[in-house]
């Protein structure tokens, strides 16, 4: 392999690996509050892409407006499902708000199956989403392009949220000791709710970013990519923002440039995100970023 196809192929994993941080990130911040793995999580993406195909296809609305309706109707979905599924288990067994996840995954998928069918949809991608650049011998479309900067902005901004504004101090607060945090006067079901509305709208815009990269969108779209963002919270250190990047970036890199190297693998490309898992695991079980999770969040 010479040095331009190796470049070529970290370009795509830098892309993919991008996709995965901006689901990841969600998985993380709700750990780290509640110590819940939320798996609807990755559904919640899906609907994210699908608010957007039908907000383009069947509205009408322009892209920017359709990734707005996406955002923010996540975001309300992710409120809405705190507010109905988790908060009435808040004292509940661990296990019970973790079948309680899984139980509205399976009603998510199940749901647009019904009513939208199993069928996979072409996503309507603007044409210049599609422009290709050419860069040094490098080509890329300018969605793929996006990606990773709109994810190093969003980033930038949870970090600015969660340390320098009194909503962030309550979060990582409230990540500490729950009960602690209602003593002080805080509600501490608001900031949980925001929690989950932060994690939703960014899953939203790392569905919106999938369909326009591999542009079909259907029910169960959210399953593999959502066990795939899972590891890569584990991989960079579950509890970490900056961590669940990273591990996003690994995940994505790693899945991309094997298969490069070794086209033979090619189908057994979706296990190396949960192989290295594994190793991550053995060796650091605490994640990559994990080591001071106890002395601080996020």
């Amino acid at each position: 392999m010479d040095f331009s196809v190796f470049m070529q192929q970290m370009v795509n994993g830098f892309s993919l690996g991008s996709m995965y941080a901006l689901i990841a990130i969600g998985y993380t911040m709700v750990y780290g509050v509640l110590r819940l793995i939320n798996f609807a999580h990755g559904d919640i993406m899906m609907v994210g892409a699908f608010l957007a195909y039908f907000g383009i296809a069947f509205l009408e609305l322009p892209f920017v407006a359709a990734v707005l309706l996406a955002i923010f109707g996540s975001a309300l979905l992710g409120m809405l499902t705190d507010k109905i599924a988790y908060k009435p288990l808040r004292e509940a067994p661990k296990i019970s708000l973790l079948i309680t996840a899984i139980g509205i995954s399976f009603f998510l998928e199940n749901a647009f199956n019904v009513f939208f069918g199993g069928v996979p949809r072409a996503f309507p991608v603007p044409d210049y989403m599609e422009y290709i650049i050419n860069l040094g011998g490098l080509t890329f479309s300018v969605a793929s392009l996006l990606v990773p900067i709109v994810t190093l902005i969003l980033l930038a901004l949870i970090l600015l949220v969660l340390f320098k504004t009194k909503y962030g101090m309550a979060i990582r607060a409230l990540a500490f000791d729950v009960n602690t945090v209602n003593l002080m006067g805080i509600d501490a079901n608001r900031i949980i709710m925001l929690v989950f509305g932060m994690g939703s709208a960014l899953a939203a815009i790392g569905g919106v970013f999938w369909a326009l990269n591999y542009p079909t969108v259907e029910p169960m779209m959210g399953v593999l990519i959502g066990l795939k963002a899972f590891a890569a919270a584990v991989v960079g250190g579950i509890g970490s923002v900056t961590g669940a990047v990273l591990g996003g970036f690994i995940i994505g890199f790693t899945e991309v440039v094997v298969i490069a190297f070794m086209p033979e693998l090619g189908g057994y490309k979706d296990a190396f995100a949960f192989v290295f898992l594994i190793l991550v695991l053995l060796f650091k079980p605490t994640g990559i970023l994990g080591y001071d999770f106890e002395k601080s969040r996020f």
